[in-house]
């Protein structure tokens, strides 16, 4: 039986700064109390990962973002199937939204975790600011997963106060 919170990190490590959704996902692993949380890493969301949300509480994807501001934004999702010529690379959204149409009834709050990413090139290492960013979002999934409740979730936002 699944737990009942999944932190899911999707980015690829080869990418420069598309690997903080995995990164943050280490951390999680090596540093957070995951006795009621499963932990998911993917290079992509497919269509496939609906399934990975049946049985859930409370769902939290992390990700690389150019568009969030930094150093990360926290932003609870509402289904939405996003029209695309391909199944894959999809957004947390339309996996919510696929969850939805496959008769699983209303998937669980799920929540977005975009950190602040500026280079994306392949065989490209962290870059310093992306580095820094996710300094900032370890300290604050910390937070969040010490009291994972979607009320509480939604009431958190960056606060100058948790930049390290």
């Amino acid at each position: 039986m699944p737990k009942p919170v999944l932190v899911f990190g999707y980015g690829n490590l080869s990418r420069g700064d598309d690997a903080l959704g995995p990164l943050l996902i280490d951390y999680v692993q090596e540093r957070c109390d995951t006795e009621a949380i499963d932990i998911l890493t993917d290079f992509q969301l497919q269509i496939e990962h609906a399934l990975d949300l049946e049985h859930r509480e409370l769902v939290l994807f992390a990700d690389a973002s150019v568009a969030c501001e930094a150093p990360f934004e926290l932003n609870e999702l509402e289904p939405a199937l996003e029209i695309a010529y391909t199944t894959h690379a999809l957004h947390p959204a339309s996996v919510m939204a696929v969850f939805q149409s496959i008769g699983k009834g209303p998937p669980p709050p799920c929540f977005l975790l975009a950190i602040k990413g500026e280079t994306f090139e392949l065989g490209e290492n962290l870059s310093p600011n992306a580095e820094r960013h996710l300094r900032h979002a370890e300290s604050f999934i910390e937070e969040l997963l010490q009291n994972p409740h979607p009320a509480v979730w939604r009431s958190k936002k960056f606060k100058e106060s948790t930049v390290i």
